[in-house]
């Protein structure tokens, strides 16, 4: 549904899959949107953020406040997982140059395999190259933050349904582990389309935390997805390595959306449909 937000964000990596389903969810006219390349429409913003500074201050200085999408995603195009951290701090300093505060797309990865529920003031832990390029995002972008005066509130997404590696990643003769309880790996998830609405009720409100989690109430066994979707998939025996759970705790954010947004409890049908309905949009523009 179309919305229209007192301070109109400028969104950084537009282009990208979840760029794409806010900018579907929220409508054209919502936001300022970045990209690289030429895109589809009008309304783009294009610009390396990176390296052309300039630019991305101009096209800040239109909205009033910064949500950086933008960074490498693993298994998709590769990229240096050091622009993460670029990309932040960059978001940063345009946000400072413009009193304007920013918003950073993080991951639950920063938890790496610590057990749950996890929570925001928990020390990051990262088991893996993108979780330590996210919590050192984050670092220094908060350190950069106070040092020139920006609120700065870095955003821990759990796995969108259709964006992950399960659902999104399937193919025929996929593999599930199993746990000697019978249950396949257990994540917390958040629908695609329900990522977009938490992300433009917090656009909406005047004041966030430093840090949020950011997935529905509940983790998902992934076996429970891949059947809402009527995917087929095998089991083989987890091995020691495995991690049956990852579970992010959500009563922060809970809290923060509640004016604006009832978070529904994490429903695999619910989430295989938004996924569904968000599909055919996702091909109408191109990739980052």
């Amino acid at each position: 549904m179309p919305v229209t937000f007192l301070l109109t964000p400028l969104v950084l990596g537009a282009s990208g899959r979840i760029g794409r389903a806010l900018r579907h969810r929220l409508g054209t006219d919502a936001a300022l949107w970045q990209a690289r390349r030429a895109q589809a429409g009008a309304g783009w913003c294009l610009f390396d953020p990176l390296s052309d500074p300039e630019a991305l201050t101009a096209a800040a200085g239109a909205a009033g406040q910064i949500l950086c999408l933008a960074g490498p995603v693993p298994g998709r195009g590769g990229g240096d997982l050091r622009d993460t951290i670029a990309l932040g701090e960059a978001a940063v300093r345009a946000g400072a140059a413009l009193g304007v505060r920013v918003l950073l797309a993080s991951s639950a990865a920063i938890y790496g395999a610590q057990a749950g529920p996890l929570h925001e003031d928990l020390a990051p832990r990262p088991a893996n190259a993108y979780g330590q390029a996210k919590a050192e995002m984050e670092a220094r972008a908060q350190d950069l933050g106070r040092e020139l005066g920006v609120a700065v509130c870095c955003l821990r997404i759990g796995n969108v349904a259709g964006f992950d590696a399960i659902l999104g990643g399937w193919r025929p003769g996929f593999c599930l582990d199993q746990f000697a309880d019978g249950r396949t790996p257990r994540r917390s998830y958040i629908g695609a389309l329900t990522l977009a609405d938490v992300l433009g009720a917090l656009l909406a409100l005047p004041e966030l935390p430093p840090m949020l989690n950011i997935a529905q109430p509940g983790p998902v066994e992934m076996g429970a997805l891949l059947r809402a979707a009527g995917r087929e998939y095998v089991t083989a025996p987890a091995p020691d390595s495995a991690i049956a759970e990852v579970a992010l705790d959500v009563a922060r954010l809970t809290s923060f959306v509640a004016p604006k947004l009832a978070l529904p409890a994490a429903d695999p049908a619910v989430m295989w449909a938004e996924f569904a309905e968000l599909e055919p949009h996702m091909k109408d523009e191109a990739s980052p």
